[in-house]
C-alpha cells in the first residue's frame, strides 16, 4: 500500500500570522481528496466585564444629582397665595347713612351724563340759550371737571365745589354721590350770586374763583 502525502499549499496572512488553509491529498482508500477547513481565528479579546457594584454607585449618584438640581430650581419661588389670573377682590365703600351722605360710593357720574342733567335743568332756573350752557360747562370744567366726587383740601366738594360740601344737603340728602343733587344746588347758588352761569364764569375769569 502506497501512502503519499503531498502538501498542496499553505498561505500565511501577513500581519496576522494565522494559517489560511491546508489541503491534504492521499490514498485513503476512497480514491478521493479530503479538504479540511481552517480553524476559526481567535475572537477578539473579550470586552472587560463591568462591575455591578460600580454601576449601582453610578446610578445612585445620577439620582442624587437630579434631586439636587430640582431643589435648586425651586429656590427663591414664593408660594402662590391666590389662583393665577384672578384679581384680589376689593370691597366698595359702604353707605353707612343709607342716604348718600356718607363716604363716596361707586364711580362718579360720567362727565357727559352730568352735563346732560345740567342742560335739562337750565330752563327751570330761568337760564335759556346755548350760551348759558356753554358758560356753565367752562365754569365747572375748571372747578371740578364735572366730577361728582371731586374734593379740594380746602373743603370744597362735588361738581359745583360747594364749600363745605355739606351745604348741598339743602338740595338733597344724597349730595355726596348724586350728580343731580349737586347740579341742582350749584345752579341755585349761581342764580342767587351771579344771576346767570355766564355771570359766574366772568367772575371766575377775573378772580380765579366764583
Amino acid at each position: 500500500m502506497r501512502i503519499a502525502a503531498i502538501a498542496a499549499g499553505a498561505a500565511v496572512v501577513l500581519g496576522g500570522g494565522a494559517v489560511a488553509a491546508f489541503a491534504f491529498t492521499g490514498g485513503s482508500g476512497d480514491g478521493g481528496t479530503q479538504t479540511v477547513k481552517p480553524a476559526k481565528p481567535l475572537a477578539d479579546a473579550a470586552a472587560p466585564k463591568t462591575d455591578p457594584k460600580l454601576l449601582e454607585q453610578q446610578r445612585k449618584q445620577l439620582a442624587l444629582d437630579r434631586a439636587s438640581r430640582a431643589t435648586r430650581s425651586d429656590e427663591g419661588e414664593a408660594p402662590s397665595l391666590r389662583p393665577k389670573g384672578k384679581p384680589i377682590p376689593t370691597k366698595k365703600p359702604e353707605n353707612k347713612g343709607g342716604d348718600g351722605g356718607g363716604a363716596p360710593m361707586g364711580d362718579p357720574t360720567p362727565k357727559g351724563e352730568a352735563q346732560e342733567i345740567a342742560k335739562k335743568m337750565l330752563p327751570s332756573f330761568g337760564f335759556g340759550g346755548d350760551g348759558q350752557f356753554g358758560c356753565l360747562v367752562k365754569l365747572w370744567d375748571r372747578e371740578s371737571s364735572w366730577n361728582t366726587h371731586a374734593a379740594n383740601p380746602s373743603g370744597a366738594y362735588g361738581i359745583p365745589q360747594a364749600k363745605p360740601g355739606s351745604k348741598m344737603a339743602s338740595a338733597g340728602p344724597d349730595w355726596r354721590n348724586s350728580a343731580n343733587t349737586q347740579i341742582k344746588w350749584g345752579l341755585g347758588y349761581i342764580k342767587d350770586r351771579y344771576k346767570t352761569p355766564c355771570g359766574g364764569w366772568s367772575h371766575f375769569q377775573s378772580a380765579g374763583w366764583y
